[in-house]
């Protein structure tokens, strides 16, 4: 029942977002209405949908690493850190091409989430709510370091495309590596059993049979690719993978297997109904979609810290 009610929520708010813009497609030229559709309104539809569902996966992953509920990649400095191979890749390799551009943001953010899990294996378990702490300060850290290289290159700017996600900028031929970010994601659902298991501990994991640190290291690889790939195609849209697992651990509960699939739809609903109230709220202008998503994360997130003995594991 939940998964249906999430379909049929996901449909409309996709039929919307085709049709909502400073361009009204019921009085446009047909021809016209067609090319806008096919160039910009589809692709940012699709686009909106494969990064909320590909980041609420990738915090899903990544809360069942850390075991705790209160991290993500956009506030646990993976994200700051594809930004910083994003703004070093301008710097060392001017012409490279979009395609290594997103190895090496998924590199960065791959090297920042190994650092922040060596940082929190150092904390006290009995202290649940230290991990997310640690990560703001990490994530704060490494961001500061990219707006302090940034301003040394001269590339403020430049940068600031990337730590503020949104799809304006959207059309056909500038969304499709998503498509291998949503594939990331997608993929995780063939290993979701042992994905579980590892949300019980390495000593649980390992009297169970389970190779712990391959999988870990499998789960890692998906949070840089989907990481990376966002970054480089839309920017940083924060609170989505903190958001939505805790939601849809209320519902279906810590099961991946039964969760990922609403984790998916809902991410992906979140995302669209974002970048639908960014496109009315000062139409007919447009307010990015990772502030609007900012301001209702950060009053959610203060929500689960509020009720942190309840959600910490």
């Amino acid at each position: 029942m939940n998964a249906w009610l999430g379909l049929i929520a996901l449909a409309v708010l996709a039929s919307l977002s085709l049709f909502v813009g400073v361009i009204d497609v019921w009085q446009a030229d047909r021809h016209e209405v067609w090319s806008l559709i096919r160039d910009s309104r589809f692709p940012r539809t699709v686009a909106t949908v494969l990064t909320g569902a590909s980041l609420a996966i990738a915090g899903q992953i990544m809360q069942q690493i850390a075991r705790n509920r209160f991290v993500e990649p956009m506030t646990a400095g993976t994200g700051q850190s594809a930004a910083l191979g994003i703004l070093l890749t301008a710097m060392l390799f001017p012409a490279a091409s979009v395609g290594l551009k997103m190895v090496l943001a998924s590199l960065a953010a791959l090297g920042g989430s190994l650092v922040f899990f060596a940082i929190v294996r150092k904390l006290p378990p009995t202290q649940p709510l230290l991990v997310p702490l640690v990560g703001l300060i990490y994530g704060g850290v490494v961001g500061a370091g990219v707006t302090y290289v940034a301003y040394q290159a001269d590339m403020l700017q430049f940068i600031g495309i990337w730590m503020n996600g949104e799809f304006s900028g959207t059309l056909r031929g500038r969304y499709e590596l998503l498509w291998l970010a949503g594939l990331a994601a997608g993929l995780s659902y063939l290993v979701a059993d042992q994905l579980s298991i590892i949300g019980l501990g390495e000593a649980v994991s390992l009297n169970l049979g389970l190779n712990y640190r391959q999988v870990v290291f499998l789960g890692l690889i998906v949070i840089s690719v989907v990481t990376g790939l966002t970054v480089v195609t839309v920017g940083m849209i924060p609170f989505v993978g903190l958001v939505v697992p805790n939601l849809v651990s209320q519902i279906a509960g810590d099961n991946l297997r039964r969760s990922l699939p609403l984790t998916a739809m809902l991410g992906a609903a979140l995302v669209l109904a974002a970048d639908i109230v960014g496109r009315l709220v000062i139409y007919p202008f447009e307010m990015p979609v990772g502030t609007v998503i900012g301001i209702f994360g950060a009053v959610a997130f203060l929500w689960l810290l509020y009720g942190g003995a309840r959600l910490a594991r």
